[in-house]
């Protein structure tokens, strides 16, 4: 099937959002505020602050709020001083590092959370083409170049590229499947030239400051995002669009013709349903167009998926009805998976199937709808309870975590104590309180407004019995701040 691939970019003062449409569906989206911008790909000057034997790692302060962490599998032996490694096994961290030492170090991963940013010592700078490694002196290869004659083709002309210039490592991105020598040599005298002004620039700098920042996201677009399916790239601001032009013509000189510009009155963004495809992509259930669908549970440890049959009833079988659902679910697992930026470990619940056949089928096409995603994905095999265990890289905040917040009424737990819940803790409580003040002349209740209704209604008795028992009378008071679980009770 051909891909006609659409990305649109909508340009406010405080936010650019890049979205990627793929035959009239949104499949990506990409947001970027100015008080939030991600660090991924940034380079610092950064400072050990504390070295961990234990834990096999380092907090190194790069200037952010919270320390970066980096492990010891990520420092690059040779730019560690007295690293050498002894008997083929690899260096204990604190024989690499020492509290006080200034290296460089690059972000690999935005900070999450509660943690702060991951970073690595092997630095690597990305082109349209290549991502130039100077601390290594390798090859590398996309895995998604395929055709072995090219890859042979690209190594050969990499590896005399890189022996002329006298320069480290590079890897040869998907973009550069059948382009010449002039444009990867070109590639790699601009990289080259970039590393060295950032080396010179490094010795005037203090420790914690930045000394590269990636690209913004309108210009990371065109060098990460753009391929040969892509027909149209359309921004709505007419300065970004002169500046995405102005790049292209210097580093992609194929793609400043498919760079428009939208002068339309309505938003682009609206034009192409977008904002409503956004709201859907937060929601815990997407339907399937059979009549299934989906429950998406995000938390901080893993994103679970199940699928169910929903109103789908099929028309000649069940084996045959779960796997029709099991075989959309797929397709629709491998977009929701780009759409909400899903990271980290993934569980997905198929409905069980009975036949191998089928579930290799399943397999199969969530394989192949992953293969389009930009981040790296690893899919296991069916397991005997039926799950599907995967990873995709993750390097961003997920959309929910960029668009929302946790629930200040449940902290993110997603339900609440009953009613009839919090009556009882209110009864406990007052138990304590009549205890510990044995002579008040009065408790006052303060709390929600369902609370005390519950309390004059269905727990009235319960109440009445209360107060008999502690003989203090109880007073009751709505406070319509307070949510379903709150609740205060104090002597007057």
């Amino acid at each position: 099937m051909t891909i006609n691939e659409e990305i649109l970019i909508n340009i406010t003062p405080r936010e650019t959002r890049v979205a990627v449409v793929e035959n009239g569906a949104l499949q990506e989206v990409s947001i970027e505020r100015q008080s939030s911008r991600g660090i991924v790909g940034n380079i610092y000057k950064g400072k050990v602050n504390r070295v961990l034997p234990g834990m096999e790692a380092a907090f190194v302060d790069i200037g952010l709020d919270k320390a970066g962490f980096l492990h010891v599998a990520n420092i690059d032996i040779g730019v560690s001083q007295g690293s050498a490694e002894e008997n083929g096994s690899r260096p204990v961290i604190n024989e690499l590092l020492h509290e006080g030492q200034t290296l460089l170090v690059q972000v690999v991963k935005d900070p999450m959370g509660t943690k702060g940013a991951r970073l690595t010592t092997s630095i690597s700078v990305p082109s349209r083409y290549l991502v130039y490694m100077p601390n290594s002196s390798s090859v590398g290869i996309s895995v998604k170049i395929e055709d072995e004659p090219e890859r042979e083709r690209l190594k050969n002309l990499l590896e005399g590229c890189l022996a002329e210039n006298h320069v480290g490592g590079c890897i040869v991105r998907t973009a550069a499947e059948g382009v010449d020598e002039s444009e990867l040599q070109r590639d790699i005298s601009f990289l080259s030239k970039l590393w060295g002004a950032l080396l010179e620039s490094v010795d005037t700098l203090s420790p914690g400051s930045i000394v590269h920042e990636d690209l913004p996201l309108s210009i990371r677009t065109l060098r990460d995002m753009v391929g040969v399916d892509t027909n149209v790239v359309m921004v709505d601001s007419r300065e970004t669009f002169q500046k995405m032009t102005n790049f292209a013509a210097r580093y992609i000189p194929d793609l400043p013709t498919r760079i428009e510009h939208y002068p339309g009155d309505r938003p682009l963004f609206d034009q192409y349903n977008i904002d409503e495809e956004l709201q859907r992509a937060l929601a815990r259930q997407v339907g399937l167009k059979s009549g299934g669908y989906l429950i998406i549970d995000q938390t901080e440890a893993m994103t679970t998926i199940d699928i169910n049959t929903g109103a789908f009833v099929g028309h000649q079988n069940l084996e045959e009805t779960i796997f029709k659902t099991n075989m959309e679910a797929s397709q629709a697992i491998a977009r929701q998976l780009r759409l909400r930026n899903l990271g980290g470990i993934i569980i997905i619940d198929f409905i069980d199937m009975e036949r191998d056949d089928h579930k290799r089928q399943v397999l199969n096409s969530l394989q192949k709808y992953l293969a389009k995603d930009h981040a790296k994905t690893q899919v296991c095999e069916v397991s005997p309870l039926g799950l599907v265990e995967m990873t995709r890289k993750r390097t961003r905040e997920s959309l929910e975590h960029v668009l929302c917040e946790p629930c200040k009424t449940c902290h993110g737990r997603g339900s609440l104590k009953t009613t009839e819940t919090v009556c009882y803790e209110i009864f406990r409580e007052i138990l304590r309180e009549a205890r510990f003040y044995d002579e008040a002349q009065q408790l006052l209740v303060m709390a929600n407004q369902d609370v005390v209704d519950r309390l004059l209604d269905e727990e009235a008795a319960n109440l009445a019995e209360l107060e008999t028992f502690i003989k203090i009378p109880v007073k009751l008071q709505v406070e319509a701040h307070l949510s379903q679980e709150s609740y205060d009770v104090v002597p007057v």
